[in-house]
């Protein structure tokens, strides 16, 4: 199986010392975000996961601890974007998360590890201009460290609106403008460039459109087979993406960016957060008494055949 831990929060960043006993504890309890009493049990072992995909703004916070997931494949996600505290307002500068990735590139791979530039957001601040020497400035940094970097424009969902009104799609001139000098900036850099949920139409500059965390993604950075059943890949509508088995919780992330899908409130958050216990085996907060257990039905599903590298 796969299991995320970075759909809904940012959990190497804030909460590494409770992953780290989980671990050692051999499971994980996860609410249902939707019914909060239904609860699943996921056995943490190496026998059953074939790899653990993180998230994050910020790997620093388990680095140190790094050798307690040496029995488990990872791949790693982090976001490094150019904005400031006004849309950013907790995220490490730059250069930190950069220093933090190459580190984390030299523990597992830089097969092992992706650069997310996202969202893209278009301000009177953040122009296109701005973008592609910030995205070229940073290309420059983590070459070598990474083989995979990934773009996507500002979603205005819901929660995006309440938060951060002042945001606006980005025209589709301005995304191949972007995606035809991004591409080319990640070639010169040995990246391969993917877009996450943005349809095919910038496929013609080269970019990979087919999902930043698919089944091939991962096979790459594994170099294994990986043959999950159809009927367990959880796609959203037009995303091919292994999203399931989450282990994170909404309303949980100290970042506090604006545009985030996951945070309804810093109010919310703040008091989330304050429910934290390290030694729980919930994200947040203990057992209730009306809790519904069931055990997650898990399986590894590694073939054991190895691939070349293309």
């Amino acid at each position: 199986m796969i299991l995320n831990t970075g759909q809904r929060t940012d959990i190497p960043a804030f909460y590494s010392q409770w992953f780290y006993h989980r671990i050692r504890a051999g499971f994980v309890l996860v609410r249902n975000p939707y019914y909060e009493q239904q609860v699943t049990r996921y056995r943490l072992s190496p026998d059953l996961i074939d790899v653990i995909c993180f998230c994050t703004k910020n790997p620093a916070p388990m680095l140190p601890g790094l050798r307690a997931l040496s029995s488990f494949r990872q791949y790693w996600q982090v976001t490094i974007t150019p904005y400031g505290s006004e849309i950013e307002p907790f995220v490490p500068p730059v250069p930190e998360v950069i220093e933090s990735f190459q580190r984390l590139a030299g523990m597992v791979t830089p097969a092992c590890t992706a650069w997310r530039y996202d969202p893209v957001i278009i301000t009177e601040k953040y122009s296109v201009d701005f973008h592609i020497a910030a995205f070229r400035k940073m290309c420059k940094s983590l070459s070598g460290f990474t083989r995979q970097a990934i773009i996507s424009f500002l979603d205005l969902y819901e929660k995006t609106k309440a938060n951060f009104p002042e945001g606006q799609p980005v025209s589709i001139e301005d995304q191949k403008t972007i995606g035809e000098a991004f591409a080319r900036i990640a070639r010169e850099n040995g990246m391969r460039l993917y877009t996450c949920h943005e349809g095919t139409h910038l496929g013609r500059f080269g970019i990979d459109c087919s999902g930043c965390m698919t089944r091939s993604v991962l096979e790459r950075a594994l170099g294994e087979e990986l043959p999950i059943p159809a009927a367990v890949t959880h796609p959203r509508e037009g995303c091919a993406c292994l999203l399931g088995c989450d282990i994170g919780a909404y309303n949980s992330c100290g970042h506090g960016c604006r545009y985030c899908y996951a945070n309804a409130s810093r109010e919310l958050v703040r008091k989330r957060m304050a429910m934290h216990d390290p030694e729980s085996p919930f994200l947040i907060g203990h057992a209730l008494p009306d809790d519904i257990i069931h055990d997650a039905e898990q399986r590894k599903w590694g073939s054991g055949q190895m691939l070349l590298p293309l």
